[in-house]
């Protein structure tokens, strides 16, 4: 849980974030004040993620990446300038990262995940993590989990994009529309008019770490009946998870003959491992799956930005605990996977 810490806002950012405060209350914005965030991997839903993130008004962001940017990144990487080709992807969206809002405190780190000791993830309220590998998302994600502090990844290949979001014990409030009975007049014997009135209740969620949600027991009756309902967006992440470990990238546009092969190969070797029904799992959804579209990128960035606010304004519902974004039916929606 992220404290206000008594911060107060100054008067530039009241008027800055006058909106927001509108929209979820002063205590709200005041927790995003005082939080501090680590965003790993910038790539072109990394950016969109930072890009909300940062516009939302916390405290601090550290934006986390050792590779160089390739032109391929142009495309969907809008806080860097054709200019900064070569250089680290962190360090060259920083300026415009700091335009975006020059209230928050934003710095670049350029060593790789796995140089980067424990107690680094520890320091940050919330952890958004892309491009990594399941091992590496695994640790970082145990590591905020031992420090009760939030955590959140995603991927984006093509058009095809998930999130995954593990707030541990979670506590928020949400406003509850209720329907009640009044008098038309101080006359009337009997209720008979109706009229809304808004009142907040506390909840709680309990999330699971990925490693649960990843090893899901597909053998269970309760998972079985939803491959009735024909959505493979769970087994394509998989398999492209699976892919980046095997060959340590993603499925890239110059080699998307042989990558395609490789892809329908794991498809087969996994539809054979979790009994799939044959075909659940189309080609269709694993040929397009090549750079990063930014469409995709935009959509998904959106959901785990919505999602950080969420979490550490603690107001409304949070998702638990996966997002999928489906581009064959043009669909997002979400999924409780490990629990």
């Amino acid at each position: 849980m992220v404290e206000n810490n008594d911060v107060e806002l100054s008067e530039a950012e009241a008027e800055q974030y006058d909106r927001q405060i509108r929209l979820w209350g002063l205590e709200s914005q005041k927790r995003l004040r005082a939080s501090k965030v680590l965003i790993i991997g910038l790539n072109g839903l990394g950016a969109e993620t930072a890009k909300n993130i940062i516009l939302s008004g916390v405290k601090s962001v550290v934006l986390q990446d050792h590779e160089k940017l390739k032109e391929v990144d142009l495309y969907s990487q809008f806080l860097t300038p054709p200019d900064k080709i070569g250089e680290n992807r962190a360090e060259a969206s920083l300026q415009r990262a700091r335009a975006l809002n020059p209230m928050v405190d934003i710095s670049a780190e350029t060593k790789g995940v796995d140089e980067l000791p424990d107690s680094f993830f520890a320091q940050f309220d919330i952890v958004c993590a892309t491009g990594l590998k399941q091992e590496q998302l695994e640790r970082i994600n145990n590591v905020c989990r031992d420090n009760n502090k939030k955590f959140l990844c995603g991927d984006v290949w093509g058009m095809f994009g998930y999130m995954f979001a593990d707030l541990v014990d979670h506590e928020y409030s949400e406003e509850i529309v209720q329907h009640k009975a009044v008098k038309r007049g101080p006359d009337d014997e009997e209720k008979t008019a109706r009229e809304t009135v808004s009142i907040t209740v506390k909840r709680r969620a309990i999330y699971v770490p990925l490693q649960n949600a990843l090893s899901a027991d597909w053998s269970k009756p309760e998972l079985r009946s939803r491959l009735r309902r024909g959505d493979p967006s769970y087994f394509v992440m998989k398999i492209l998870s699976r892919f980046r470990d095997e060959y340590n990238r993603n499925p890239e546009p110059a080699q998307r003959k042989a990558d395609t092969e490789v892809l329908f190969k794991m498809r087969d070797e996994l539809v054979k491992e979790l009994s799939l029904p044959a075909g659940f799992v189309s080609n269709s959804l694993l040929t397009d799956v090549f750079g990063v579209v930014s469409g995709a990128a935009a959509v998904v960035g959106g959901v785990i930005g919505q999602e950080v606010v969420k979490a550490v304004s603690q107001k409304e519902p949070p998702h638990n605990n996966m997002f999928f974004f489906n581009p064959i039916k043009g669909v997002g929606f979400v999924e409780l996977y490990g629990q």
